[in-house]
Formats: structure tokens, sequence, C-alpha cells
């Protein structure tokens, strides 16, 4: 018998129930954790709170402010920013672990723009130039620091400039809480104002920052500030100002999107020379929370309509007029308006995926003016490892390469094998399939100040003592690190 007949004699008696082969991420995958300024700071051991938390955010007047936490419509938890992880005095060991314990190359970060830029000063500055003379020394330092701690350390940054909050020269969300006739910094519902800043303060991060840093994301999960802050608040998340205003809403999402831009913009505009001297340009995209969607019933019309609109005004339009500069301000599945000055402002997309949301469609638009609003989200959080695959995809649909940027469970002792596996089995299939992935990023190293539900929520890699500050690590961590070995799954 011949080499070749040997050979498909021997394929050809391979059992069928052999055990697969490992499957490859492929080379140069990033494998990472992410965490958020705002988020891990606070609870530093040592140094004084007044430094180690950012008090100047609207972020830090939504969670302390007695006012907001004793009002029912804020869903507050009270918790005191002193029990976060401390990581903004930490962060050196932190970054160990994260290289050393679990092995991933890559890490997701935030600048918290109100600690470079803490009071309205910064406002009157008309050019980087001018607005380097407003920025706070501390900080510019402790940034520097922070990113050559994760140079040394061999992870390769991804930094986002805006993980939600706002500066409180920017955005008073107790007043426009309250009332928002009378409010008059408002944040994202002033265009004029937050293009001007954000383009400055964004163009700054890249010019002091950029030779340590070639991956910029802009926004996190914009859409998440809209339903949060000004459509849909409740227990599972609000944001400030946590009104419910649906054509506000509607002006927000698409402010963001021009914010985008013009940050996108301003990144390429002051890119810096790396520190290695290769002279690659940033590259700068936007981190959307993407969902896979389904009809309650599979069988009914409506339902099957409503899962439909439901996907565009969740998945597609932000990313409509992001990519293509294409606006549907009524959300009637008809851009009306052509934006060339946003258009291919997007070098990648980070993905957040969490959630399967299922639809049970209406016979009529839950807001008049919103024809394709004609859904109610009937099951909300509901962890669904295929839909991996069906965001990738969606980000493929715009020609773009996806990162995951975050991905997580509140995780036990199983969540190794029953969430993470899963999710990065639906990855790599989505892969197969032709969607163009170069990462992914567990949310998170460490349990952290989980926005208005405070540490109420753990999803870190490592369990938080909040006494100690000690960092433990789970056992979903372990498997965490296998995977990352292997770069396989």
């Amino acid at each position: 018998m011949g080499p070749l007949l040997i050979t498909a004699f021997l394929v050809s008696c391979k059992p069928e129930d052999a055990e697969p082969g490992p499957r490859s991420f492929g080379e140069g995958f990033l494998w990472g954790t992410a965490i958020a300024g705002f988020q891990v700071d606070p609870g530093c051991p040592t140094i004084d709170p007044a430094e180690c938390e950012d008090r100047h955010s609207d972020w830090f007047q939504w969670v302390t402010d007695p006012d907001l936490i004793a009002d029912s419509n804020t869903y507050l938890s009270g918790d005191p920013l002193a029990d976060g992880p401390g990581h903004y005095e930490l962060y050196v060991e932190d970054f160990r672990r994260a290289r050393e314990e679990l092995g991933t190359g890559a890490l997701r970060t935030s600048i918290e723009w109100s600690r470079l830029f803490p009071d309205g000063v910064a406002e009157s500055a008309t050019t980087v130039e001018e607005l380097a003379a407003h920025a706070d020394p501390v900080a510019v330092a402790h940034y520097h620091a922070y990113f050559d701690a994760i140079a040394s350390a061999g992870l390769v940054p991804l930094v986002t400039l805006n993980h939600y909050t706002l500066p409180l020269w920017l955005h008073d969300g107790k007043s426009c809480h309250f009332d928002m006739g009378t409010c008059t910094d408002r944040g994202w519902l002033d265009l004029p104002r937050m293009k001007a800043a954000l383009s400055l303060y964004a163009g700054f991060c890249a010019r002091e920052f950029g030779d340590r840093v070639d991956l910029w994301g802009t926004l996190n999960e914009p859409l998440a500030v809209v339903l949060a802050g000004y459509l849909l608040p409740s227990a599972d998340r609000t944001n400030p100002p946590g009104i419910v205003e649906p054509d506000l809403a509607v002006q927000v999402m698409f402010n963001e999107i021009e914010g985008h831009a013009v940050m996108v913009d301003a990144v390429h505009a002051y890119d810096a020379v790396d520190a290695d001297g290769d002279g690659l340009p940033s590259r700068v995209g936007l981190v959307a929370n993407l969902a896979a969607t389904a009809p309650l019933d599979p069988e009914n019309e409506l339902d099957v309509q409503g899962a439909a609109h439901l996907d565009y005004v969740y998945n597609r339009v932000f990313l409509n007029g992001a990519v293509l500069g294409e606006f549907d301000r009524n959300l009637d599945g008809v851009a009306e308006e052509h934006r060339d000055d946003i258009a291919g402002r997007m070098d990648f997309v980070g993905v957040n995926y969490y959630t399967r949301i299922t639809a049970r469609g209406l016979s009529r638009p839950l807001f008049s003016a919103y024809p394709w609003f004609d859904f109610y989200p009937e099951i909300l959080w509901e962890p669904y490892a295929p839909g991996m695959a069906d965001v990738v995809g969606i980000v493929e649909e715009y020609g773009l390469p996806s990162i995951i940027c975050e991905n997580g469970t509140t995780p036990d002792d199983t969540a190794g094998e029953t969430f993470l596996r899963p999710h990065l089995e639906s990855l790599r299939d989505g892969m197969d399939a032709g969607s163009r992935v170069e990462g992914y990023f567990w949310w998170s190293l460490v349990d952290n100040y989980e926005w208005n539900h405070g540490m109420g929520m753990r999803f870190g890699l490592y369990e938080l003592d909040i006494a100690t500050k000690a960092r433990t690590l789970r056992p979903i961590g372990g498997t965490y690190a296998e995977i990352v070995g292997a770069n396989a799954i």
C-alpha cells in the first residue's frame, strides 16, 4: 500500500467521537482584561482620598450626593467609593498580576477627563497647546507613570478617552436630573460645547501620551448613556442625569456620533511617534455595546418584526452614523441625512457583549415620533454565548475589524466552563465565518465599583477584599490563564 493510500486509510479509520484539536486564535491576537478609571481608582489604602478619588466628575456627584442617593428614581446603592480596589495606588501590582499570573498581553483602561482638567478654566482654551497649560500637573504625572508601568509590564494598552464620566463643568447631572429646564451645564445635550471640548481633550491626550498608546477608544457604550441616562433609567443601570425624555435621548445619541468623529480626527492629528520609534499611527475606534436579538415568539410576525427593529435601533443606528455618516433621526429605518464629515472615522469597532435581548413586538410604537421603536425588551439580561458570533458578524458587515473590549459575568466557581469557554467558542466560530477579530478583553481584572450598584456586582477575575484591598484569583481566572497560554480554545 502506497503512502497516500496509507494516509487515506488512517484518516478513514479515525473514530467518529475523537476529540477535536484546539482552535487557535492566531498570531498577534490580543488577550487582555478591562478596567475603567472611575470604577477602579478609588479605595487607595494610603493615598489621601481627595487625590485617590476623582471628585470633579458627574459620576462622583451622582454616587455621593445625599439628595441623589435619597431619590428612589436614581437606584443608587450609596456604597462609599472608599470600598473600591484602590487601583490608583496599586496599579503596578495589578499590571504584574495581569502579565505574570494571567499571562495576558494587553490591558484596556481609561483616562479620566476631569482628573486632567478639574475645572472650567480649561474651556477658555482654543487650541491643544493652550489647553495643555490648564492640565493638572499631578494628574499628568500620574498618567505618565501609569503608562510607563503598563509598558514595563509588557502590556499593550487600549485606552478609552471617555468611559461615561464627564467633568462637572460640562455636565451637572444633579441639576439636570431635578430640573432640565434650568440646568445650564447639560453635557451631551450641548453639542457645540461638547464638540469643542472633546476635540481639544482628545488631541491633548494623543499628544501627551501617544508615545505609549497605539489603540484608542473614543466613547464607551454610547447607547448605554442614552438608555440609562435619558430614556429608561432603572435598577439595572442609571446614568446621570437619569431622566425619561425620548426626544432628548435621540438627540444625545446623534450628538455622541458627532463627538466621536471629532475625537478621532483629533487623535490622528496629534498622534505621536511610538516609544520604540516605529512611527506607526494610532488606531482609533468606538466601543459599542452590541446585543444578540430574538423574537419572543418566532411564530408571531409582530414579534419577529419587533426583534428586527430592536436589532436596527440597538445595534445599527449608531454604527450607521459613526461608520457610514448615515443619520436616521426619526428611527424609521431610512437615513434622511448623509454626513461626509462623519463617515469613515473608524479604524476598528470595540464590542462590549453581555446579553441577548428578546423582543415582544408592538402594534404601535412606544414613542409615536419613532416608528421603528415598536418593540418591548421582554427579556433584557440573558447570557447567550452563540450571540458572540452574531455581534462580530454585525461589525464585519461594515467592513471593519472588531475587538471584544468587554465580556463577562458575575463569576461563580463554574463560570470558566459554563460562561467563558462557550463565549470564546462562539467567538472562534465567528472568526471561522469571516469576522476579523483582533482581541478579547474580560471585564474585569478585579472587582470594581459598578456604577449605581456600587460594590454589589462583582465581575473580577480577582476577588477584592474591601477591607484589606487584597486580590484573590478566582477559579475562572485560572481557566482564563490556561486559554491565554494556549492561545486556543
